[in-house]
């Protein structure tokens, strides 16, 4: 059997860790640096030839291209019209000549268009079964695109070509910020900060929170990927729940009583409601409603191409496409994934349960409809 996505991607991005330890530094505050012995380790996913091939197509447009330089008075965001067209189109000239004074190149999600990085996202996906997007930083060399800053969600920085200086400081300024946060545009970091140089085939993983920055040492340039984990906060999971659960529970549709405000009753209708969506079967509710989200969000990537006929042998669900079954009382089951959901009875949810590890299936004409789906690849 050929390594499966998430395999592959997980030795990629973590070499030398087991799962659980990789998840031990994600559910972590710290910081980490990893030491790369093979230079070339991520080659494969990203080049500046592949990026100078991009910058010449249609797909090379605002906001997914940006330009930072630190150096600028203000945002370190250089202001479209320096460096693309009215219509969103990079007017390449003026971009070669701002990177050519300084400024960094960034693409954002480049995950969506280069497909080495659209597999490689879609294995460490389906390993944390949240978002993973892959940004692309060019810097020029004595170059930094970026001001001391944290992010709203974890990184991790994996360095292509050349070298770059990066600093970090313990601690979160601003405990557990999210993309809801407002970034005060004052705060400076705390203490000391540690030094790291990434060379190519080091990677840095830096959780959300954690205030850094980073910089090109003279006649050094760096590219860069920062893969972005998007995982859902409380907040945001609590409200999708809270949107879903209003649909078949009244106690949600009553009205607040604001002429009650500031009284006990008002707060006790509050816990009343918050301790009924902390019911058993609302967490099945609630993971269905991330693996949903999770699916939605993400560009279905299905094995097949337009012409491809059910192979004969084993097959299996495909790695590029997210799904999940939902279980019934009733034996049938609901098969979710990007393009919908389909009931399925019990012989079929069956043969599902089988294909998720590989097998011959033992209903072709069922194995035909999950194939011209997607949603099937050969073992």
């Amino acid at each position: 059997m050929d390594q499966g996505l998430t395999e592959a991607a997980f030795a990629l991005a973590f070499e030398g860790m087991e799962v659980d330890e990789v998840l031990a530094l994600r559910e972590g505050r710290g910081w980490r640096h990893f030491p790369g012995s093979d230079p070339g380790r991520f080659a494969a996913l990203l080049s500046v030839a592949v990026i100078d091939a991009h910058l010449r197509t249609d797909g090379a447009r605002s906001p997914r291209i940006s330009m930072a330089d630190e150096t600028r008075n203000g945002s370190a965001g250089v202001p479209e019209h320096e460096f693309a067209l009215p219509d969103g189109r990079v007017d390449l000239p003026q971009l070669l000549m701002r990177f050519d004074a300084g400024a960094s190149l960034v693409i954002s999600q480049f995950n969506e268009t280069h497909p080495p990085l659209a597999d490689f996202c879609r294995g460490l996906e389906r390993l944390f079964l949240h978002g993973v997007q892959a940004n692309i930083y060019l810097t020029p060399p004595a170059a930094q695109g970026f001001r001391t800053h944290f992010d709203t969600h974890d990184v991790l920085v994996l360095q292509i070509e050349g070298r770059k200086r990066w600093r970090v400081w313990d601690g979160e300024p601003l405990p557990r910020p999210t993309r809801s946060t407002p970034w005060p545009g004052n705060m400076a970091p705390e203490g000391e900060p540690h030094h790291v140089t990434l060379g190519p085939g080091e990677a840095l993983y830096i959780p959300r929170g954690l205030m850094h920055d980073a910089a090109t040492e003279p006649g050094e340039r760096s590219l860069h990927v920062t893969l972005g984990f998007l995982e859902a906060s409380w907040a945001q999971a609590i409200r999708n729940l809270v949107d879903d659960l209003e649909t078949s529970d009244p106690n949600l549709r009553e009205s607040v009583p604001t002429w009650r405000i500031g009284e006990a009753d008002l707060l006790q209708g509050l816990a009343e409601r918050l301790h009924g969506m902390a019911l058993p079967e609302n967490a099945g509710r609630l993971t269905n409603l991330l693996l949903g989200q999770l699916a939605r969000d993400r560009q279905p990537l299905p094995a097949r191409g337009l012409f491809a006929p059910l192979p004969e042998g084993g097959l299996r669900l495909a790695d590029g496409m997210h799904n999940h079954l939902v279980q019934s009382d009733d034996g049938t089951a609901t098969l979710i994934w990007t393009g919908g959901a389909m009931t399925l009875t019990p012989e079929e949810a069956g043969i599902l349960t089988e294909l998720a590890e590989g097998a011959e299936p033992a209903d072709r004409d069922f194995a035909a409809k999950l194939w011209r789906m997607g949603l099937l690849e050969k073992v």
